[in-house]
């Protein structure tokens, strides 16, 4: 029976991809670069490739913060400085915020029928400006963001860290709950806890890079599927 929920932040309960396009607009106006639809979106794709090192362990937490920028200005032709650029842009993400659709009515629905903690990769005084923004702390009993812990999801080690501080935590009782097959989900397998997949566009297991040895244990398409799935789980 479950009674731990461990969530995940980006495009789980926030949206991600609505703040970064806010904050990469204004930056990119600010540094003199027009914010065309194709630069915002290569933006993206080289931002998830960053991550994406990272939680393999490649490269570090300041690389991804400026190899972002300096890989889309190498490919702009742009002398623009890639450290400006990501100061500007941290300063701007962490204010505000966006819900997912249904994430609200989720967190008051679970809230005080479970344990419910977040657990999310990413630089602290950002996801701290996002979380206060939010009001997410009235929800949480805690909330473990990777700079802070000093390891990152899936790394078992971050998740071993956040284990050690949820009073009376076992593992059969608890799930974790993300949109990240990479991040999310492989980190569940490898703290050997269940897994949910917040799925909203529906990709295949396969397109998203899963298989028979990245398997969640259940998937949603949205949010409000939740709590019926944590009452059989």
């Amino acid at each position: 029976m479950t009674d731990t929920v461990l969530f995940d932040l980006d495009n789980t309960i926030l949206d991600f991809s609505k703040a970064e396009r806010a904050a990469l607009t204004k930056t990119l106006e600010q540094l003199g670069i027009s914010p065309t639809e194709e630069i915002c979106a290569r933006y993206s794709v080289l931002n998830q490739a960053q991550w994406k090192l990272l939680e393999k362990g490649e490269i570090t937490r300041r690389e991804v913060k400026l190899r972002r920028f300096r890989l889309l200005f190498e490919e702009l032709g742009a002398d623009v400085s890639a450290e400006q650029a990501a100061a500007v842009y941290e300063s701007l993400l962490g204010i505000g915020h966006y819900f997912m659709e249904g994430a609200e009515e989720l967190l008051e629905t679970l809230h005080g029928r479970y344990r419910l903690y977040l657990v999310t990769n990413g630089t602290a005084s950002v996801q701290r400006g996002r979380l206060k923004s939010a009001d997410l702390g009235k929800y949480f009993e805690d909330i473990f963001i990777s700079e802070e812990v000093g390891f990152d999801k899936p790394d078992i080690r971050y998740f071993e860290s956040c284990f050690s501080r949820i009073p009376g935590f076992s593992r059969e009782s608890s799930v974790i709950v993300g949109d990240s097959l990479s991040s999310d989900i492989q980190g569940g397998i490898n703290a050997e806890i269940r897994t949910v997949w917040f799925n909203p566009g529906g990709i295949s297991l396969e397109e998203a890079g899963g298989g028979e040895e990245l398997r969640p244990d259940r998937e949603i398409r949205k949010l409000s599927e939740l709590p019926g799935i944590l009452s059989i789980m």
